[in-house]
């Protein structure tokens, strides 16, 4: 049952890490509401699209990574130290988890704030990548 729970603890910071390493060399084409990043203002232009894209991307791989090892820790001194209490253990894992997902939205949102204006055009003197 232990094998079972890791496993299932680690889908969404495995899938964090997988979705920021590709987003970072192969972030989606072109702007879409199917895949991707897609909020208002990363699907203003193509250039808000591929900026938000590699600030999620990094933030996904670092969250994602860090969030792994953390839920592996976790997991493992609760079935040594408390004998099998893992599933409580997944559960507020999987809620931090999902709320450290979330949380990647504000520095990528405040990141193409900075960089674009409401329409998604560069501010001036900064180029968009």
């Amino acid at each position: 049952m232990f094998w079972f729970i890791l496993v299932t603890a680690l889908l969404l910071p495995v899938t964090m890490i997988a979705f920021g390493a590709a987003w970072k060399k192969h972030p989606p084409r072109d702007v879409n509401g199917v895949y991707g990043y897609r909020t208002a203002m990363s699907m203003k232009s193509q250039q808000t699209w591929d900026f938000a894209h590699q600030c999620c991307a990094r933030w996904w791989f670092w969250t994602g990574l860090l969030l792994a090892v953390v839920t592996v820790l976790v997991l493992v001194l609760t079935e040594v130290l408390f004998d099998s209490h893992s599933e409580t253990a997944l559960l507020w894992l999987m809620g931090v988890q999902l709320v450290a997902m979330l949380l990647s939205l504000l520095p990528t949102e405040r990141a193409l704030r900075r960089r674009f204006d409401r329409d998604g055009r560069p501010r001036d003197g900064i180029d968009g990548q």
